[in-house]
């Protein structure tokens, strides 16, 4: 038997709470790499960062397995999800992980992030849910681990050599599968929006 404070739905319940620390690990991330040359601030960010990632698939599998869905956790879960990698992007930049043609990469899954969410709440209003594929799910994998790699960055060289090219070749990997299913959620926005206007008088 659960304890309340743990049944509890609405906006206080646990996979919520989850969410809001993933989103409050955003400004504390952006802070701490502000100083990019101390190699401990750069372990603890990828602390953090490992935390709010793990909270990511907790929060929704919570939320099934104890029926604590709510539409505040629907709004804010993906919210939570596009700040941190659009916030770790802009921020990887700043600290050099991210340069040159790299920028491209990220340019494209900020993009897409961009374009996806655009969809997804145009589609919302015509009550047409895009399910999540399995290759969207693979483009997230690559993309928390590339993230992983490139936070901990040159201190993870240190550790482990060529840490910050594997998060690099990460990154490319995911702008690829970005572009893949970025295209594939447009094609089937455009699918949903010529049907309705057919149907249309």
């Amino acid at each position: 038997m659960l304890p309340d404070a743990i049944r509890r739905r609405g906006p206080w319940s646990l996979p919520n709470l989850l969410t809001y620390g993933r989103i409050l690990a955003i400004p504390a991330l952006v802070a701490i790499l502000f100083w990019p040359r101390d190699d401990w601030m750069r372990w603890l960010a990828l602390g953090i960062y490992t935390v709010a990632a793990i909270t990511d698939y907790l929060d929704g599998y919570i939320a099934r397995a104890w029926s604590q869905q709510s539409a505040i956790g629907r709004m804010l879960d993906p919210i939570a999800d596009k700040l941190l990698v659009a916030a770790l992007l802009l921020m990887l930049v700043y600290t050099g992980q991210i340069e040159g043609w790299t920028l491209w990469a990220a340019i494209v899954i900020l993009c897409r992030e961009i374009l996806v969410s655009g969809l997804r709440e145009f589609l919302a209003d015509l009550k047409v849910s895009v399910p999540v594929s399995k290759v969207a799910k693979w483009k997230t994998t690559a993309q928390l681990f590339a993230l992983g790699f490139l936070v901990v960055g040159p201190a993870g060289d240190k550790v482990l050599p060529g840490n910050t090219q594997i998060g690099i070749v990460l990154l490319w990997a995911a702008a690829g599968l970005t572009i893949y299913t970025g295209w594939d959620y447009f094609n089937a926005g455009i699918r949903h929006l010529v049907e309705q206007d057919e149907r249309m008088p």
